[in-house]
């Protein structure tokens, strides 16, 4: 199609690498929908004859209807998917198809194809997002009294419940419904009618395209319209941000399924067994999961290194922004799926957590503080005396709550019966009613701040 200006047709190699089509295949439907739009402007514009108007557009939606029951030909020739559309509306209906390019390049279409694709490749990762929200607030309600362990530095630091914890991650993935909606509103801007690089002399309606296709305006600059990628890229960040979270909580559920935890046991559907040890239940599934995200990243990093130091406007390294993101979309969208039935399907062994939230001391801030409520005491102070009460526990070989009273009373007078009111691990995170804090009713709280601020933005 480009051919007039040369005598030669292309090396093979040269067919081979400058063809797109075996991966933009994908955007056929945003690639014909944007074409109707297109013409539909032609058409009441003037430029292009109504009943030609009328006649490319039946055209397209028949060679919908083909790509749809019959999937999109590979044809190395016609090197995308724009030029493979053409082609075959030329073969429905004719030399006519030939006026559809019209006020129009390939620039500024795959650019405005692209957009198109990426605004529905959000809209399906929020729904997902929004299902995985879901699973976390109904296993959080679940588990709001049931008492786990809190970490820091991997090591048992202070008695939280199961809920809370869950409820951390359904911060994290609003965060990351924010910035892909963030993403979403800035990308909705239409590039078509940018043409080349330079906008056309055919007095075209760019609003009304625009508008056809759901973007909130035409962009303001041809250079920069068929030239950008940042909307792939702020797709790709928020992509990249996202999968760090599933790749903490597929952690998480990892070093809970191992036995020295014993935290959950994952469903069967979620887990694998080994080829020579029959014993094996492996979590697959999750470390899948946590591998995928290293790989989305990478995505990132290799559009980023593509479009660094690219002159305005358009050049073919271009070309190469699709496979990353196309990438990072299906990797994601596996992830978020795995995570999704993870949660929904595991079963949290709760007294194991309790066990060992009652272990390892974790109810020594409680005697601190409560030393500075109870008995004055500076916590810097406090914390020392509670270190002190800590070490005689330890060789003792008992809890803080087991050592007798007349031990904490020698180790601090201003100790006394009331103590042991506090160093409970139900006691403990009962107690955290600060605002975020890890108390069940607090919990309760954030469920239901949760929920209702789901379903308003969903």
């Amino acid at each position: 199609m480009w051919g007039g200006r040369f005598a030669e047709g292309p090396a093979s190699v040269m067919r081979e690498i400058n063809a797109s089509i075996p991966f933009d295949k994908r955007m056929w439907r945003q690639d014909i929908a944007g074409s109707k739009a297109h013409v539909a402007m032609l058409g009441a514009c003037g430029i292009v004859e109504r009943t030609d108007a009328d006649a490319i557009s039946a055209g397209l939606d028949r060679v919908a209807v083909d790509y749809e029951a019959n999937g999109v030909p590979v044809d190395l020739a016609l090197e995308d998917i724009h030029m493979l559309t053409e082609a075959r509306l030329a073969d429905a209906i004719g030399p006519v198809a030939g006026r559809l390019h019209t006020a129009r390049s390939r620039n500024d279409q795959v650019a405005t194809d692209f957009r198109l694709w990426v605004r529905d490749a959000i809209d399906q990762v929020d729904a997902g997002l929004v299902a995985l929200t879901r699973a976390l607030i109904s296993r959080a309600e679940e588990h709001a009294d049931s008492v786990m362990p809190g970490f820091t530095h991997l090591q048992a630091a202070q008695p939280v419940t199961l809920g809370h914890h869950l409820l951390a991650y359904v911060e994290m993935i609003a965060r990351d419904r924010s910035r892909f909606a963030d993403a979403r509103a800035r990308m909705n801007r239409c590039p078509l009618g940018s043409a080349a690089l330079a906008g056309t002399g055919f007095a075209i309606d760019r609003a009304m395209t625009a508008k056809a296709l759901g973007f909130d305006a035409p962009t303001a600059n041809s250079l920069d319209a068929v030239s950008d990628r940042d909307f792939a890229l702020d797709y790709l960040m928020a992509a990249t941000q996202c999968a760090l979270h599933l790749s903490r909580l597929a952690e998480e559920f990892v070093i809970w399924a191992s036995q020295p935890f014993g935290f959950v046991a994952l469903s069967d559907q979620w887990s694998t067994g080994s080829s020579i040890m029959p014993q094996k239940r492996n979590p697959d599934a999750a470390e899948l999961v946590r591998g995928h995200a290293g790989r989305i990243m990478g995505c990132m990093t290799a559009l980023s290194v593509t479009m660094k130091g690219l002159p305005l406007a358009y050049s073919k390294d271009m070309q190469d922004d699709k496979p990353p993101v196309f990438e990072a979309h299906d990797l994601l969208a596996l992830s978020l799926a795995a995570m999704t039935g993870m949660v929904e399907t595991a079963t949290f062994r709760t007294q194991r957590m309790r066990e060992v939230a009652s272990a390892g001391f974790s109810t020594a801030t409680d005697l601190a503080d409560w030393l500075v409520r109870a008995g004055g005491v500076p916590f810097r102070e406090a914390h020392h005396i509670t270190g002190r009460c800590v070490k005689a526990a330890e060789d003792a070989g008992t809890g803080l709550a087991d050592l007798p009273l007349d031990t904490l009373a020698a180790i601090d007078a201003r100790i006394d019966q009331r103590v042991f009111d506090v160093l409970s691990v139900d006691a403990s995170v009962a107690s955290r009613t600060s605002l975020g804090g890890t108390a069940p009713a607090r919990v309760r709280e954030a469920i239901a701040a949760a929920r209702a601020a789901l379903e308003q933005h969903s």
